[in-house]
């Protein structure tokens, strides 16, 4: 039985989306996996452009909102909340769920400095989420 998983964030528009993609790609047929925000944005180009870099597409990718996917009955074995320590307080509860997991990752729509600092610090992201869902499918 493939495991349901939903990745949120405050907008959907760079950590949960990497990290739905992710999971994707490295748990592969063993997981159906969704991704959402709180308050959904549009995909952060950052992320668009670091996933590029890893061979991952998600310039296709549409933002939802996570209240949506609660309307409809959506249920989940795992809920995992990307959001940052300072935001973490935001990430709803989804009722009916086996666990629900928070890992902490920077937001890359609150990264200053030039473009290309920027990108530095969202492939910085992309690479610690990889990690943590690496390391998490081995012991799921």
């Amino acid at each position: 039985m493939k495991k349901k998983v939903l990745f949120i964030c405050e907008h959907n528009s760079a950590r949960s989306q990497i990290a739905e993609a992710f999971l994707k790609e490295i748990g592969g047929e063993n997981f159906e996996v969704e991704s959402a925000g709180i308050t959904p944005g549009t995909l952060n180009p950052l992320a668009v452009e670091v996933m590029k870099e890893v061979g991952i597409d998600i310039s296709h990718k549409k933002t939802q909102s996570v209240f949506d996917l609660y309307k409809q009955g959506k249920r989940y074995h795992y809920v995992i909340t990307v959001c940052d320590e300072a935001k973490a307080g935001r990430c709803p509860i989804f009722p009916n769920t086996l666990k629900t997991i928070h890992w902490s990752f920077e937001d890359p729509s609150s990264f200053e400095g030039s473009y290309e600092e920027k990108l530095e610090k969202t492939r910085k992201v992309r690479d610690e989420i990889k990690k943590k869902i690496a390391g998490w499918v081995t012991n799921v």
